[in-house]
């Protein structure tokens, strides 16, 4: 984990400073800027448009009942995406392209998947147990109602304070 996220904030932002020293010197400073410019506004684009057919995508298999990671998955990627790719520098474009282009999206979404699948399920069976132990609950309140596993308990009440405000209008009366 400290590997990872050494190589992230360390070794990333200095290839990437001296990537694009290396491309200002060949094509000069400001088209390199312009390029990061651009690349970060195609990339904004494309980001949009991926993700409102993502969007469809996921809609049309829970109205069909069908679970949409997949499309979970790719959308997680292109939030990254547009991060990677208004960063400005070279090798995040590149990452952040890999992430947003249709061609290639899906297979890391699928290896994402491969890693997530493991927490979905065990999910799933908590959700199952939740749901046994509620029909459990519903079950034995349904027989408590039914009189067949609880005690019944048969008694007379008097109310006190109807009986204190009767005694109370005796008293105050006027007596003849």
């Amino acid at each position: 984990m400290f590997g990872k996220l050494f190589i992230l904030f360390a070794i990333l932002p200095i290839a990437e400073i001296a990537l694009l020293v290396n491309v200002g010197e060949q094509i000069g400073g400001w088209n390199t800027v312009a390029i990061v410019i651009l690349t970060a506004f195609i990339g904004a684009y494309l980001v949009r448009q991926q993700g409102i057919s993502t969007l469809l995508q996921a809609q049309q298999k829970m109205q069909s009942g069908v679970m949409p990671g997949q499309e979970m998955a790719e959308g997680l990627l292109l939030v990254v995406a547009g991060i990677l790719l208004v960063t400005p520098g070279f090798i995040t474009d590149f990452l952040g392209f890999m992430f947003c282009l249709p061609i290639t999206r899906p297979f890391i979404a699928k290896g994402i998947m491969k890693h997530i699948k493991v927490g979905v399920v065990a999910g799933q069976q908590g959700y199952s147990q939740q749901q046994g132990a509620a029909q459990q609950w519903s079950q034995w309140q349904q027989s408590n109602r039914d009189g067949q596993d609880g005690d019944v308990i048969e008694g007379e009440y008097v109310d006190k304070d109807a009986s204190d405000a009767r005694k109370r209008l005796d008293n105050e009366s006027p007596k003849d």
